[in-house]
């Protein structure tokens, strides 16, 4: 079957501009002479790009506890950040249809006040439920993004932008995780964290893994820490005042303020 190019593309109508070309070689000459032939070709190639399009990287942004809860009446499947959360909201399910099971094979009239509890009578042996069950699983949450941006500069509003959109939180999975809650950007790590030996709110920034655009030549990092409106740290030296306020600054600055404010309305009502 032959392919008929479509000259209202790009494609076709390089193909047609081909095929007009190579006649007009064939009428001029009567063959296709070899050297013209591959500088024809050669303009033909120029006019298409062959790169193989990047795989994504696949990033873990994140961990939800995915329940699935199931019975004749429907199939429910609800995400949280936390299996305690998922547990509690099982729990107040099993009580609120505790009239199903109040009595029979030994479970009390009254549900019990544990969660974990509630659910394992309710629910029963895994192997005597029958149409009425869950699961529960904790579940990465991912996303695919391309490589960093080839060109990152402090300077450059949109690579710094690219940057901090593909930022990664990565969370404690639990109490007994030897890891700690950490934000990775740009290679940099920023660990944030309530520290019981310290006894205070702790924060830790490690910048030996930071991407080497970002390295000065004097083998350091460009870093300011700030702590509300007050610089606690800052290695840039001295630099004029900003003429405005940064947007992502008073973003920040009216979001503790309309937090603070509705604090403040909350506890006029309590009182």
């Amino acid at each position: 079957m032959l392919i008929t190019p479509d000259p209202a593309t790009p494609e076709g109508e390089a193909i047609l501009d081909l095929a007009a070309t190579m006649d007009d070689l064939a009428a001029d000459t009567g063959e296709w002479p070899g050297a013209d032939t591959v500088d024809i070709l050669g303009m033909f190639l120029d006019r298409f790009s062959f790169a193989v399009q990047e795989k994504p990287i696949r990033q873990v942004a994140g961990r939800a506890w995915v329940l699935r809860r199931w019975d004749r009446h429907g199939d429910e499947v609800t995400l949280w950040a936390d299996e305690a959360s998922a547990l509690a909201a099982l729990a107040q399910h099993a009580r609120s249809h505790w009239d199903n099971v109040a009595g029979t094979k030994g479970i009390p009239y009254r549900p019990p006040a544990d969660d974990r509890t509630a659910i394992d009578l309710y629910y029963g042996p895994k192997e005597h439920r029958d149409d009425e069950d869950y699961t529960l699983s904790a579940e990465d949450i991912a996303r695919c993004t391309h490589t960093p941006p080839r060109c990152l500069s402090l300077t450059d509003d949109r690579s710094c932008a690219e940057a901090n959109s593909a930022a990664v939180f990565h969370p404690m999975t639990g109490h007994d995780d030897e890891g700690l809650p950490c934000i990775e950007l740009a290679g940099i790590l920023v660990f944030a964290y309530l520290d019981p030996d310290m006894r205070a709110v702790r924060v830790s920034v490690h910048l030996d893994t930071t991407d080497q655009q970002l390295v000065r030549p004097d083998h350091t990092v460009p870093l300011q820490v700030e702590v509300e409106d007050a610089t606690m740290f800052s290695n840039l030296g001295a630099r004029p005042a900003p003429a405005r306020v940064p947007a992502w600054k008073a973003r920040l600055r009216r979001l503790t303020n309309r937090t603070a404010l509705h604090d403040i309305r909350g506890q006029r009502k309590g009182g």
